[in-house]
């Protein structure tokens, strides 16, 4: 059971990742991509994920170093984006961001979509990248199976991390067992399906435990394995995501949740967002 906000999980190649993070998509203006971090590093979060296609790197950067946590009890992710899918390119991007982010050494580096037919190539340079220190794990975002099968067969080292939508309307259960059986850590994007908590399950699962519908969903990923990192600006509900740590869901309770799955996407499809 995940007991603490310092809780983390270990990936297959032994780095620790911390299992609730901070998100901060569509976070752009300065003060508040800084107060959302401060208010999230208080609160106990020590995972912060953004991605260039964010445009907010250097935001990130200059809030994590001036929140007051040392650099080294940080977890820092960004994604390399789609047009710069491709070993040169991908190398260059990749040292566009860690100047923006003002880093040394990242975390975790994603490759952002699959695409058509570029991210073998861009595989290569994660590992260039990978075995040259420069980055602590490399993963993909938004890979179905057949993606990874084919990522995997033509590869040298397993993604370290799949971070994909998931949240009760998209439950994803194959892939989510696909992944236990390889060694790749799950992580949920946009968990909270975009505030779309109006759920009657959802209200009554969370009155039982007196919790709101969004811890509800947040533990159901911390009980499924799924690192989680839900998005907010606002401090009381940056404060709210982490309370959820004192309560644990029934099996019941987890099958209720799973069973409101619809396979219904919030955003694009990996099938058909092609490049």
């Amino acid at each position: 059971m995940t007991v603490s906000i310092q809780d983390y999980a270990v990936l297959n190649n032994g780095v620790k990742m911390p299992r609730l993070g901070l998100g901060v998509w569509k976070v752009t203006d300065p003060g508040d991509v800084e107060r959302a971090i401060h208010a999230a590093v208080q609160t106990g979060y020590r995972s912060i994920d953004t991605a260039s296609f964010y445009k907010n790197e250097a935001e990130v950067g200059q809030a994590i170093r001036s929140c007051g946590v040392p650099r080294e009890e940080l977890f820092i992710t960004t994604k390399i984006w789609n047009e710069d899918q491709g070993y040169d390119k991908t190398l260059a991007a990749f040292e566009e961001s860690r100047k923006r982010l003002g880093l040394e050494v990242v975390d975790l580096l994603l490759i952002h979509w699959p695409g058509k037919d570029k991210y073998i190539d861009t595989w290569r340079a994660f590992e260039k990248l990978y075995r040259e220190g420069f980055v602590r794990a490399i993963g993909v975002s938004n890979f179905q199976i057949h993606h990874l099968n084919k990522l995997i067969e033509a590869s040298e080292i397993v993604p370290a991390v799949n971070q994909v939508e998931f949240h009760p309307l998209l439950t994803q259960k194959e892939l989510l067992a696909y992944t236990k059986e390889k060694g790749i850590q799950l992580e949920a994007w946009s968990p909270l399906m975009q505030g779309n908590l109006d759920q009657p399950v959802l209200k009554e699962i969370a009155a039982k435990y007196g919790k709101t519908p969004a811890q509800v969903v947040l533990r159901w990923d911390l009980q499924h394995g799924v690192v989680t990192i839900p998005k907010s600006i606002t401090p009381s509900r940056i404060a709210e995501n982490a309370d959820i740590f004192d309560f644990e869901l029934t099996a019941e309770d987890m099958d209720r949740i799973d069973s409101l799955n619809q396979n219904h996407r919030f955003g694009p499809d990996p099938d058909q967002l092609l490049f």
